[in-house]
């Protein structure tokens, strides 16, 4: 069914680009773009509006939850998605290439990691990290009040993960529970107050991200990841993440018709590792806005982008 859908989408696609010869002037509605909750996307978000900006097409921002903007997309209240995790989003974003209406724009320079993650002193309290069987046998020192005397990961906004998280502690059997992070920003909240403790932590991380550099740190190894071991995709759950993900771009279908000059970028745009670490660092280390964040990125990167046009 998938691969018929996306016949009848690359047909519609061809169809459409054809006719964006005829009529190449952009429309001037306003290109939508999902911001969501994580600093990259958000700041990425303004990038990629401030380019479509520069050929003088319209842009509008509207925040959307980070699963169901697939749908926002098929259905056009969204144009773009910019960062399809593959390890978190890639589920509903192929159910919504299986129902038809989404474009798959392919993929940005740079692959990623999505899993649990300490910091560099961590490594010193518990021996034998990064093993996820070390990390359940030092489980005692990450306890936290509520957890009950069981290791506390703190894990992602809801939103992110669903169960998955909850699923793998259940199928590994592991001495840990989860709590979930209101928003990115209590995720760094945490670790920076542990660290002034010296104190054990474990938390969701991911790469590309401004954790690349600084300190340092690692993600935790868990049983290896192969296709279909979540229980979400009817495996076991006992598997971690994919070491080396995909990092997609989402269009509307009609997107190639009414804006064929910004779809035509769009499919030029390619970030790399470096390109969203900086972007993430511009405001969760700096302090900046997301939206003077962007403004700095493209000032500092014209060659980069304007080689998209």
């Amino acid at each position: 069914m998938r691969f018929l859908n996306k016949l009848a989408t690359a047909a519609a696609v061809s169809s459409l680009v054809l006719g964006a010869t005829v009529a190449q002037a952009d429309s001037k509605e306003p290109i939508v773009i999902a911001t969501h909750n994580w600093t990259s996307q958000i700041t990425m978000a303004y990038v990629i509006g401030g380019i479509f900006e520069s050929i003088g097409d319209n842009v509008s921002y509207v925040p959307a939850d980070s699963q169901a903007v697939y749908e926002s997309v098929r259905n056009g209240d969204v144009t773009i998605a910019h960062e399809v995790w593959q390890s978190t989003f890639g589920k509903s974003f192929n159910n919504a290439l299986d129902a038809g209406g989404i474009i798959d724009v392919g993929t940005h320079a740079s692959v990623t990691q999505e899993e649990w993650w300490y910091p560099a002193y961590v490594g010193d309290l518990c021996p034998g990290l990064p093993s996820w069987k070390a990390l359940n046998d030092c489980a005692a020192l990450f306890a936290t009040p509520g957890s009950g005397g069981k290791g506390r990961y703190l894990d992602g906004p809801m939103d992110w993960h669903g169960q998955e998280t909850l699923n793998r502690i259940e199928a590994l059997d592991m001495d840990f529970t989860a709590k979930f992070a209101g928003s990115s920003g209590a995720l760094w909240a945490e670790l920076e107050s542990a660290a002034k403790d010296n104190r054990a932590v474990v938390v969701f991380n991911w790469s590309p991200n401004f954790t690349d550099a600084g300190d340092g740190g690692s993600f935790v190894k868990f049983p290896a990841y192969t296709e279909g071991c979540k229980k979400s995709d009817g495996g076991d759950g006992k598997c971690g993440s994919p070491p080396a993900g995909w990092l997609k771009k989402a269009a509307y279908y009609q997107m190639p018709a009414k804006w064929p000059t910004a779809y035509k970028i769009f499919n030029n745009v390619s970030f790399t590792k470096n390109d969203i670490g900086n972007m993430a660092a511009l405001v969760d280390i700096d302090g900046m806005s997301h939206e003077a964040a962007a403004t700095k990125w493209l000032a500092d990167n014209e060659a980069t982008w304007k080689a998209w046009l």
